[in-house]
């Protein structure tokens, strides 16, 4: 068993990938979009993150099927062009090349989610800057995790570090969430995955 918690990042990065790796769904997902993205110049800032990575990872130490309890893989780009119709593209793109694995996907600009979501919950939430920016606010440090292939390596962006992951720590991130929500997500992953430790709000 690989063991991860207190290690250097740069130790911690490469048990990330070979766990990651041992998900042969997640993995050709991650060849296809370094592929997409040689091609693709609107697609060059992209991660593939939250709960594809962090739940990849709950499973490996419990012991369960690597996908086990992934509703979704979320694949997220920054575009500063925020029409619905160049995201579309993308999506329907995206969703051709990755159709051979059967899994689903979940694809957004992170550029424009500001205009729905606000749109849509009645908020006044600030536009990412960036893609990092974006991840960086997925509500639980274990969830704010990005990555991406480059040559067969493994880049990963990880704002909070590695460690809550390792050690199966759902700590809040307070920056776009609600404490409700962080609350029936945590609640939700702990009948899930029952070795988790919750932070409390």
């Amino acid at each position: 068993m690989l063991e991860g918690v207190n290690k250097p990042i740069d130790i911690q990065i490469n048990i990330l990938k070979e766990i990651l790796f041992k998900n042969e769904k997640l993995l050709q997902t991650l060849k296809v979009l370094e592929e997409y993205a040689k091609e693709n110049p609107r697609f060059k800032n992209y991660y593939l993150g939250a709960g594809g990575v962090n739940q990849t990872v709950f499973n490996y130490y419990h012991g369960y099927d690597l996908n086990y309890g992934i509703k979704d893989f979320d694949i997220v780009y920054y575009d500063e062009d925020e029409s619905y119709e160049s995201e579309d593209i993308i999506i329907k793109d995206l969703s051709k090349r990755l159709s051979h694995i059967d899994t689903s996907f979940d694809i957004k600009n992170q550029a424009r989610v500001y205009i729905w979501y606000n749109e849509k919950y009645g908020t006044n939430r600030e536009k990412y800057s960036s893609v990092e920016d974006a991840v960086s606010s997925w509500g639980a440090t274990v969830t704010c995790i990005g990555v991406r292939l480059e040559n067969n390596e493994l880049k990963v962006y990880c704002p909070y570090g590695l460690n809550d992951v390792f050690s199966l720590t759902i700590r809040p991130v307070k920056k776009d969430f609600e404490k409700e929500n962080f609350e029936a997500r945590a609640n939700r992953w702990k009948k899930t995955w029952e070795k988790l430790n919750i932070i409390e709000w």
